[in-house]
């Protein structure tokens, strides 16, 4: 009996999905279910607009900070009057100044002396228990430029002033005393005489004592308010390079026979550690972003997984035409990838948008680093696809007829 010959019988391959039948496929889900993805994706907006807002509000107040250190420099050291051995306030010798201006590095000297006795008031009729803790300080003229403060109204104490009853307020004493502008009609009453409110100060960043005090001239508060003539605080401005050295000698130089007795620190430093302090509760929050952001992953999944339940005649009818599991399993995998990728883009939107409102609110400038959109997005999707895979090897498993017979 001769063999029957057997003919070649062509082989079937299943047809190629471009990038484009991908991206259309999987958006098949999005487009019949537009609340349920709007839902699914707003879980995962949530959780990046927490984290890029958090890094954002951080980057902008370090990049704020930055800009203020560089404008009024962090060559400023103070020195202030500390405590004796036995525990009371001490004094620093009347010529603490003149003797560290004499130090080779040192660009600059300035002296407040606080006088205890001069309480501020707005006017007579304020009970004498009510100071609003506004201290009153003797300036020298030179102090402004020292510390890097700026006027907000009016002027500040010259040759002339200093002389006669002018008081200069910071920002936090006059918001306190009700006065808003400096001139000739606003006055208040300083150790129960009453001054002439020439300037109103800025708020400034080193040397924050100044916001809550009331400054009047050297010679005026040795004259009208008992002033013992002795520096509480000195401003010095030295070279960057040399900041160190001064820094180390300055104890030493402002009172001779008890270094100990005077305590010296840099303003600038404070704001650093202000700074550190805000990125610690940042990273606490970004934690919380996080958490947002796999509470929306694990929305994606159960999203997913509803999906492939209710579109089991969907995968058998496209089985049965001859898709490939590896089609299926790309299809879902795809809608769970398009269904994260809005969410995180919306967001970084969102995001975006409150980090810029926040900083135009405060006039910061808005920074919003690159890494962490980035990262955003690359978050986004890797949720995506592991929220997705299960789904998506699920609906790749099952055979024609088991997902056609489902009603």
């Amino acid at each position: 009996m001769a063999a029957i010959d057997t003919l070649d019988r062509p082989r079937l391959v299943p047809a190629r999905m471009r990038p484009d039948d991908v991206l259309r496929v999987g958006a098949v889900g999005l487009r019949t279910r537009p609340l349920r993805a709007f839902l699914s994706a707003l879980g995962i907006a949530i959780g990046i607009a927490a984290m890029i807002s958090v890094v954002g509000i951080s980057s902008s107040s370090g990049a704020e900070l930055d800009r203020q250190l560089s404008s009024l420099g962090t060559n400023l050291l103070t020195v202030t009057s500390g405590q004796t051995l036995l525990g009371e306030p001490a004094k620093m010798p009347v010529e603490a100044e003149a003797m560290i201006e004499r130090i080779d590095p040192v660009e600059a000297v300035s002296a407040v002396g606080q006088i205890e006795a001069a309480k501020v008031y707005r006017s007579e009729n304020i009970p004498k228990a009510q100071t609003s803790g506004i201290f009153t300080y003797a300036a020298r003229p030179d102090l402004l430029p020292t510390v890097g403060a700026t006027l907000r109204s009016g002027t500040w104490l010259n040759e002339a002033t200093q002389n006669f009853p002018a008081v200069v307020l910071g920002a936090g004493a006059a918001q306190r005393l009700g006065v808003s502008t400096a001139g000739p009609d606003s006055q208040v009453v300083v150790g129960g005489i009453r001054f002439t409110v020439v300037g109103i100060l800025d708020p400034v960043p080193l040397a924050v004592e100044l916001d809550s005090a009331a400054m009047v001239g050297w010679p005026a508060a040795e004259a009208r308010l008992d002033f013992d003539g002795y520096p509480t605080t000195l401003y010095t401005r030295s070279d960057e390079a040399q900041l160190e050295a001064v820094r180390s000698v300055l104890a030493g130089t402002a009172n001779p026979e008890a270094a100990n007795e005077v305590d010296v620190s840099r303003p600038s430093d404070a704001l650093a550690a202000k700074q550190a302090t805000s990125q610690a509760f940042a990273g606490l929050l970004l934690g919380v972003g996080g958490v947002a952001l796999l509470v929306g992953g694990v929305g994606v999944a159960n999203t997913m997984v509803i999906s492939v339940l209710e579109r089991r005649p969907e995968i058998g009818l496209r089985r049965s035409l001859g898709a490939t599991r590896g089609q299926i399993r790309t299809q879902f995998l795809a809608e769970s990838l398009l269904l994260s990728a809005l969410g995180g883009i919306g967001g970084i939107l969102l995001g975006t948008g409150v980090t810029t409102a926040y900083a135009f609110s405060l006039g910061y400038p808005a920074v919003i680093p690159a890494w962490a959109t980035i990262g955003g997005l690359l978050a986004t999707l890797a949720i995506g696809a592991v929220a997705g895979l299960y789904p998506a090897i699920r609906a790749s498993r099952l055979s024609p007829t088991e997902a056609l017979s489902t009603r």
